[in-house]
């Protein structure tokens, strides 16, 4: 344990001087504060916010987790002669950037809401930190599985933005697909079976059931609020996001400990 947190406070000490981090919070900082400025309440700032954080958010963990990972190869590569084990040097590396980037996205994010004065909506406001923070901890997890599978840096990154892109896109075409292929009883199973696959559905379903905006809920969403309910409906989403984060840690640790550096 002391050496994993030796680990830890040297990956942060480094972060913390990285300029992409305090880049990362300004933005939604910014985001944030124009949308409460000009817009008419905090629920239509935080539904706004919403669909920006399920966006850049599993983008910005991907990338910056690839990229860091071939950063600190050399790093690595000294750390692991010494007396450490590799599931403490991944330990430390995912727990740093982990932090790094949940802890610039909960400040850009609640900053202007403070600021503000919207308070109102205290609920809605800690489900977005949330969600947010969780697809912080699936995508980095992502990040580290993918580019323990491949020495080429851009061969990595492209598999990443792939994953990327599949996941905030594509997957919701296959959804479509799904509908107009499977008759329309077994449409409502198979649809709330198939939304536990997508983190970036489940984070925005965990605010949106919240705010109660049925515009915006989309058919699973509608399937989550009529089969569960919004208390249940938000438990359910909690969990899978959250069971989605354990495994991925999990993978990207054993893929780690099994890598040659």
């Amino acid at each position: 344990m002391r050496r994993m947190l030796t680990v830890l406070r040297f990956n942060l000490r480094e972060l913390a001087r990285s300029r992409w981090v305090a880049a990362y919070a300004a933005f939604f900082a910014a985001v944030g504060w124009a949308l409460l400025s000009f817009g008419e309440s905090s629920d239509q700032a935080a539904a706004s916010l919403l669909n920006l954080v399920v966006l850049v958010v599993p983008l910005a963990s991907l990338a910056t987790s690839v990229l860091q990972f071939y950063n600190s190869r050399e790093y690595v590569e000294l750390l692991l002669v010494q007396p450490i084990s590799r599931r403490t040097a991944f330990a430390g590396q995912y727990l740093a950037l982990s932090i790094s980037l949940a802890g610039a996205f909960a400040l850009g994010l609640l900053a202007p809401f403070l600021w503000c004065g919207g308070k109102g909506e205290a609920l809605t406001l800690l489900l977005l930190l949330v969600a947010g923070l969780l697809l912080t901890l699936i995508f980095v997890a992502l990040g580290f599985l993918v580019s323990v599978r491949t020495d080429n840096r851009l061969k990595a990154l492209g598999g990443a933005l792939a994953l990327w892109l599949f996941f905030a896109v594509l997957y919701d075409g296959l959804l479509l697909i799904v509908i107009m292929a499977f008759p329309t009883q077994q449409l409502p199973a198979l649809l709330l079976g198939l939304s536990v696959l997508n983190p970036l559905d489940l984070a925005r379903l965990l605010v949106l059931l919240r705010l109660d905006i049925a515009a915006l809920l989309g058919f699973t969403g509608a399937l989550f609020k009529e089969f569960l309910g919004s208390a249940r409906g938000l438990a359910a989403a909690l969990a899978v996001l959250s069971a989605w984060a354990t495994a991925l840690i999990l993978l990207g640790a054993r893929a780690y400990t099994r890598r040659d550096f």
